[in-house]
């Protein structure tokens, strides 16, 4: 069974300001890639999924409480290219 989808305040705030949808969201968790993890991040491992809504590039954060089989989305946006490289995966230096 897919973990449950749990939507922080913080997130469902960020995601408003930024004209980010829950579905937006739910799309790039199933269809994004893993471009970071966090393993040691409290309470949870986390990780950055970069996915693509149109010709949008959005950064998803979620942490796994994978005793509870949740999925906790952290926050949600769209890259700055200033301050990504080409293709959202990497920071610039």
């Amino acid at each position: 069974m897919p973990p449950k989808l749990c939507l922080r305040v913080h997130a469902l705030q960020r995601m408003f300001e930024r004209g980010i949808s829950v579905a937006d969201v739910t799309a790039v968790l199933e269809h994004g890639d893993v471009i970071q993890e966090y393993p040691a991040d409290m309470p949870y491992p986390s990780r950055l999924i970069l996915g693509w809504r149109d010709n949008r590039p959005l950064h998803v954060v979620v942490a796994d409480d994978r005793v509870a089989g949740i999925l906790v989305v952290v926050t949600a946006y769209e890259p700055d290219p200033a301050l990504w490289e080409a293709g959202f995966r990497r920071k610039t230096k």
